[in-house]
C-alpha cells in the first residue's frame, strides 16, 4: 500500500519534496518524527537538488553530508522509489541504519516467500531475519533487483564488488560474505538457481594444482599428464591419493638427490633408498611428525609402481629404463580381524545414542547399525531407498558406493523407526546434485538443504562415547568410528549363525577374502565347538583308575567314563562324530536296510542293541541332541520290528512242532 501511495506521488509533476511529504504523512509514527524527516528532506534538497549527482560524491563526503543533513531518510525513501541507484559503498557505512527495516516493509511479498523457505529448512530466527531481511535487502537495493531477478551472475558480481568496497571491515565482509552463502541457499530452493550453493570451506583442486608442490618442472609436467589420463577411468579420491603419492616422492627427490629432474633419471638404487625411507617416514597430515601406518606406507609404493608399468606400457618417453620396482616391495597389509565393538561397549553406546540432541546424527548412527551400511553409502541414500515386499519386509536399496555395487539389505523393526524418525523430521528439500554424475538426486540425510558430512556422525558418536562412560584398560577414552558399527553388525550375525556367503552379499563385498575375516571371530559357535572337541579329546586318554582304601574305584571316576563311552558308543565301537555336523546317515545303516532279515539266532544280540540305543536316546534328549535323539529313536523303531518278527517267526515253528502229524 505504501509503495502504490509514493508511485503515484512520484509519476506526477510536482516537486520532489512535496511527493517525499505524501509518502510520510502515510506512516505511522509521531508528529515529531514527521516534523525530523520533512527538516531533513528540506536540508539536502537545498543543498543537492539532484539525489543523483549527490550519490556520484565519495562516500566519506556522503557520509558527512548525511549527518549533517540528518537525512538518511529520505535517502532512504529515493532508493526505493528509484529515484536514485544504491551503492554498497554507502550502504556498507550505514550497515546500522533503518533503511533494510524500510525495504522489507516495501517488499512484504517477497520477505515471506524467503522466510518460508527458511523455515523450511530449519534455520533459527535470528539467521532467518539476516538473510531473509538484511541480506536480500542489502542485495535488491544494491543491484537494483527484485528476488526473482536475483541470478547467479547477479550474485557473483555482489559478492566481487563486497570483496573490494573501503568501507567495509574484514569482520562485516566475512558476515557478509556467510549471509550472502545462506541468500544463494534460499535462491536455490525456490528455483531462482540451478546449482547449490558451494560450502565455504569447498576448495575446487584442478590437476596441476594437486601436485604443484613437486619442485621438479619435467617431472610435474608429466605427473598432471598422468593424472589426466586416468580421470575417465578412476574415481576423484584414488586420483587424488596417486597424486599424494606423487607429489610425496617427488619433494623427497628433491631433497635426497636434487640433480635428478626427470622420471628416466631414476635406477634402482634410488628406489631401495626411498623404500627404506617410506618404511618410517613422518606424517604429513593431522598427525604430523608421527609415523605414517603400514596402509600409507603400502599406498605410495603401490602408486609408484603403477606409474612406472603404466608409462612403459603406454611407451611414453619419459619411462624408466627399466623396471624400477617389483611385487616383493610392497609392504605386507596384516591380515587383521573385524574391529567390532563388544556386546557390553556396543549396549551402552546405543543406549547413549538414543539420547543425542542432533536427529540427523542420531538416526545416521541407528542406521549405520542396524544395516552394517559403509558411511558413504549411508549418506548416499535416497528418499525412495526401502522397498516393502508383501512376503519378506521392509529393505534398504543401498546405492552404487565404494565397490561400483549395489545391494539390498532386510531392515529390522528397529531400524525402520529411525528411517521413518528422520523422514518425519527431514521436511520438504529440494533435490541435490550427484557429485559424481551431477544428476539431481533426493537425497535421504539433507537438512538445511544441504547433505550431512561424515563429521557431524563422528561428532555424534564421540558424545555418546563420553555420555556413556566408554574407557579401555588403560582409563583412556575409547575412539569409535562409524566403520565399527559395520564390523559389529557382521559380527553380531556371524555369531547368530549366518553364513559367509549371505554374508558376503549382506555387507557387500566383491571378494570371499574380504568377507572370510569373519570366519576369524570369537564367536560363541566356534567356541562351543572348541568346547566340545576338547572333552572328546580328553576322553581319548583314558584316566588313570584310582582305588581307594577297600580297593574299590573311585566312584565318580566311573560314573565320568561310563556316560563318556555310552554317548559315543555304536554296535562295534565309538563315534567320533561331532555334534555340530548333524546326525550321522549311515549309523546302524543296516538295521533299517530294507534287506536286513535277522535270524532267530540273534535275538538275545539285538535285544542288548535295543537296550543300548534305548539308554543313547536318553542321554541325547537329555542333552539336547534334538537329531541324534531322532536317529537312535529310529534304531528303537526298526529294533522292535526285527524282535517281533522273530518272536513271531519262533511262535509259528513252535506251532508246527505240536501239532497233528502230516498223513
Amino acid at each position: 500500500m505504501l509503495l502504490a501511495v509514493v508511485e503515484d506521488a512520484v509519476s506526477a509533476p510536482g516537486d520532489l519534496f512535496a511527493a517525499y511529504d505524501q509518502y510520510v504523512r502515510s506512516l505511522r509514527c509521531t508528529a515529531t518524527a514527521m516534523t525530523q524527516r520533512r527538516r531533513g528532506a528540506r536540508s539536502f534538497l537545498a543543498t543537492w537538488p539532484d539525489p543523483s549527482v549527490f550519490m556520484t560524491k565519495p562516500t566519506p563526503l556522503r557520509v558527512r553530508d548525511l549527518d549533517r543533513t540528518r537525512a538518511w531518510p529520505f535517502l532512504t525513501w529515493c532508493f526505493l522509489t528509484e529515484t536514485c541507484m544504491a551503492d554498497l559503498d554507502l550502504l556498507g557505512a550505514y550497515a546500522k541504519g533503518a533503511h533494510l527495516a524500510v525495504w522489507a516493509k516495501w517488499h512484504q511479498e517477497e520477505v515471506e516467500r524467503a522466510r518460508n523457505v527458511a523455515h523450511e529448512l530449519g534455520w533459527a530466527p535470528s539467521w532467518t531475519h539476516q538473510v531473509c531481511i538484511q541480506q536480500l535487502g542489502l542485495v535488491c537495493m544494491t543491484t537494483n533487483r527484485r528476488l526473482d531477478e536475483l541470478t547467479a551472475d547477479v550474485l557473483v558480481r555482489f559478492a566481487g564488488e563486497l570483496a573490494t568496497v573501503p568501507s567495509i571491515t574484514e569482520n562485516q565482509r566475512k558476515v557478509l560474505g556467510h549471509r550472502l552463502a545462506g541468500l544463494r541457499q534460499v535462491c536455490f530452493q525456490l528455483g531462482l538457481l540451478e546449482r547449490p550453493p558451494v560450502r565455504p570451506n569447498a576448495k575446487d583442486h584442478t590437476l596441476a594444482d594437486q601436485v604443484a608442490a613437486i619442485p621438479q618442472q619435467a617431472m610435474r609436467a608429466v605427473a598432471v599428464r598422468y593424472l589426466e589420463a586416468l580421470v575417465p577411468t578412476l574415481r576423484p579420491k584414488t586420483i587424488g591419493d596417486r597424486a599424494d603419492s606423487l607429489e610425496l616422492f617427488g619433494l623427497w627427490l628433491a631433497e635426497r638427490h636434487p640433480g635428478l629432474k626427470r622420471w628416466n633419471q631414476l635406477d634402482r638404487s634410488v628406489m631401495e633408498e626411498f623404500l627404506a625411507w617410506n618404511k618410517g617416514r613422518p606424517s604429513r597430515g593431522r598427525r604430523a611428525g608421527h609415523p605414517v601406518g603400514i596402509v600409507r606406507q603400502h599406498q605410495a609404493v603401490t602408486t609408484l609402481r603403477s606409474f612406472f608399468e603404466d608409462l612403459a606400457e603406454w611407451g611414453w618417453a619419459e619411462r624408466p629404463r627399466r623396471v624400477l620396482l617389483h611385487r616383493s616391495d610392497l609392504p605386507r597389509l596384516p591380515v587383521a580381524v573385524p574391529r567390532a565393538l563388544t556386546p557390553d561397549v556396543d549396549r551402552d553406546l546405543m543406549a547413549a545414542i538414543a539420547h543425542e540432541k542432533d536427529p540427523a546424527a542420531r538416526c545416521a548412527v541407528q542406521i549405520l547399525r542396524g544395516t552394517g551400511v559403509r558411511l558413504g553409502e549411508l549418506i548416499d541414500l535416497e528418499l525412495d531407498c526401502l522397498m516393502d515386499f508383501s512376503s519378506h519386509g521392509t529393505w534398504l536399496k543401498v546405492p552404487v558406493g565404494k565397490l561400483n555395487t549395489e545391494r539390498m539389505v532386510p531392515v529390522d523393526d528397529d531400524t525402520l523407526g529411525a528411517f521413518d524418525d528422520w523422514a518425519s523430521r527431514r521436511g520438504c528439500q529440494r533435490a541435490l546434485p550427484d557429485s559424481r554424475t551431477g544428476a539431481e538426486r533426493d537425497f535421504f540425510f539433507v537438512t538445511g538443504g544441504r547433505r550431512i558430512g561424515g563429521g557431524r556422525i563422528r561428532r555424534a558418536l564421540d558424545d555418546a562415547v563420553k555420555r556413556a562412560g566408554l574407557h579401555d584398560a588403560s582409563g583412556r577414552t575409547l575412539h569409535i568410528t562409524p566403520h565399527q558399527l559395520r564390523h559389529t553388525y557382521g559380527t553380531s550375525l556371524i555369531n547368530g549363525g549366518m553364513s559367509l556367503q549371505v554374508l558376503m552379499a549382506l555387507l557387500g563385498h566383491v571378494t570371499p577374502e574380504m568377507t572370510l575375516r569373519y570366519a576369524n571371530l570369537a564367536s560363541d559357535t566356534v567356541r562351543r565347538a572348541y568346547d566340545e572337541a576338547m572333552d572328546r579329546a580328553r576322553s581319548r586318554h583314558l584316566p588313570v583308575l584310582v582305588a581307594g582304601p577297600a580297593g574299590s574305584f573311585v566312584p565318580d571316576r566311573v560314573a565320568w567314563l561310563e556316560a563318556e563311552m555310552l554317548k559315543t558308543r555304536v554296535a562295534h565301537g565309538y563315534c567320533a562324530r561331532h555334534p555340530v555336523a548333524g546326525p550321522c546317515p549311515y549309523a546302524n545303516i543296516c538295521e533299517q536296510c530294507d534287506n536286513y532279515v535277522p535270524g532267530p539266532e540273534f535275538a538275545a544280540t539285538l535285544g542288548a542293541q535295543l537296550a543300548d540305543v534305548l539308554a543313547l536316546r536318553a542321554d541325547a534328549e537329555a542333552r539336547g541332541w534334538e537329531g541324534e535323539a531322532a536317529r537312535h529313536g529310529r534304531v528303537v523303531a526298526e529294533l522292535e520290528r526285527h524282535l517281533r518278527r522273530i518272536e513271531i517267526r519262533r511262535q509259528e515253528m513252535e506251532g508246527v512242532g505240536l501239532g497233528p502229524r502230516a498223513g
